[in-house]
Order: C-alpha cells, then structure tokens, then sequence
C-alpha cells in the first residue's frame, strides 16, 4: 500500500513521521509533493520518503491520497486532481465539505474528511474522522488504524466537524495561551521562565490526564482542588468574576463561525 500527500507542512510530517515510527507504513510506501522544493528535498532526507513532481503524480501512484494543504489552497490542488477509481481520498483542510470534494473528485469516489490537531507531533493527537457514503466498514477501520499511529481517533458526523474543530484542532493555541499566561504569572513573582513554563506545562498535562483516566466530571475535580477559604477557591472566583467560562466559550463559537464561513 502506498500513502501519497499532497502538502508537506506541519500536519503531514506529523502524519509521516507517526505512520513511519508506529511501524504502520514503511517510509518507502510514502510519496509527497509540496510546492516548496527546499522542504520536499529535506523532507525526503530526513524521513526517506520519495518525492512527487504534482499533485497529479501522487494521485498516480497512491492507494491513499492526503490533501494536506490549507482550506484557500484545496480548490487549486482539486482542480489537478482526475479522481481515479480504487483511491481513497483522505482530507485535513478545514471547513472543506464532503460534498465541495465529491464536487471535485466524483460523488462515486472514496472520501474521508479528517480533522487531527497538532499533538499529533508527539504522539498525542486526536483525529475526527468522517467518510462519505462509499466508505466501507473495512476501510474505515484502515483508516482509523493508521491515524492510531499519532494519538487517538473518533468517528463524528460531519454536522459536529466544525464544532469539534474548535474543541480539539484550534484549542491547543488557547492551551498555549492559558500556559503562557500561567508562566508569565510565575515569573512575575520570581520564578525563572522556563520553570515556570514547566509547572504551568505539567499541571495542564496532568489534569487533562484525571478528566480522561478517572471519568469524574470536571466540576467536580476543580471543587476537590478548592479547600473552604483556600487559595484556590480565592482564584477560581476571581475568573469566574472576569469571565473566563464566557470568554472561552465565546472563542469556541468564534472558531465554529469561522469553519462554518470557510
């Protein structure tokens, strides 16, 4: 089986880098093209993959097409494309429907639309996964199988696609965010960045871990961190005084807005 990409940014290498390490496709099944020659020739140095000369030339010789390029960029990238029988067609571009690739690439073709995020860098992704009509069971397990190789997956209807968007692919930057701002906090009494950056890191890591391992609500986790007249109850209620559930909620539906424009 051999796994093309079209666009080797960010995501892609990502991809790559998680189907070569989990054993799951060997770095010579993988073939990419990008427009930017100087990452492609580094891209083929660093992970061993073949390079492509177009978009075209993978969909040639790919069992699996990743379009792997930003929401502006697909309409070009889908105008070079035949949409060739027996491919299946693999999508991470935002906002970009199921119905806009069939539009494309033919209503009788294979298309998965998929969403990660970026922890899949380190293994720790979250993939959407949402396959039109032509789909079959067994290739939706392949799928899934593969993108097991960067994190987990689930599979969402793709009326829920842009709201999940803003949940699990944009939020990381509003976690960056609320870490940055933590450490700069820590800093600001003393503490050198990079600790503070460290402490502020690992308390994230470490909560997300009891919501996802103890199956307590959050609610109720936060209220056993909060000691009657302690300090943390002290700082709970200073963010709920400056808004902070609505601020975050208002970013989501910013997100949303934004997908559902694209």
């Amino acid at each position: 089986m051999t796994i093309g990409f079209i666009g080797g940014g960010n995501m892609a290498s990502a991809l790559i880098k998680g189907f070569i390490s989990s054993g799951k496709v060997p770095a010579e099944n993988i073939v990419v093209f990008d427009t930017d020659a100087e990452k492609l020739g580094a891209m083929a140095e660093s992970e061993g993959i073949t390079p492509a000369g177009s978009a075209a030339g993978v969909e040639d010789v790919a069992d699996i097409v990743v379009l792997a390029v930003k929401p502006n960029v697909m309409p070009a990238v889908l105008d070079e494309l035949s949409g060739k029988d027996g491919r299946i067609y693999v999508s991470i571009a935002a906002g970009i429907s199921l119905e806009t690739l069939e539009k494309s690439i033919g209503e009788d073709k294979k298309i998965i639309r998929t969403m990660p995020n970026t922890p899949a860098l380190v293994g720790c992704g979250m993939t959407v996964i949402t396959p039109n009509k032509n789909i079959s069971g067994e290739e939706l397990k392949m799928i899934g199988d593969l993108l097991e190789g960067i994190g987990e997956t689930v599979i969402l209807e793709e009326k829920y696609v842009n709201a999940a968007i803003a949940l699990h692919s944009s939020s990381p930057a509003y976690i960056y965010m609320l870490i940055d701002a933590m450490a700069d906090s820590g800093v600001k009494y003393g503490i050198p960045k990079a600790l503070a950056l460290k402490l502020a890191a690992k308390a994230v890591e470490g909560s997300a871990k009891m919501v996802l391992e103890t199956g307590a609500h959050p609610e109720q986790l936060k209220d056993n961190v909060c000691s009657p007249g302690g300090t943390t109850i002290a700082a709970v209620c200073e963010l709920e005084r400056t808004g902070f559930r609505s601020s975050v909620q208002s970013a989501i539906d910013a997100c949303v807005s934004k997908a559902d424009a694209l």
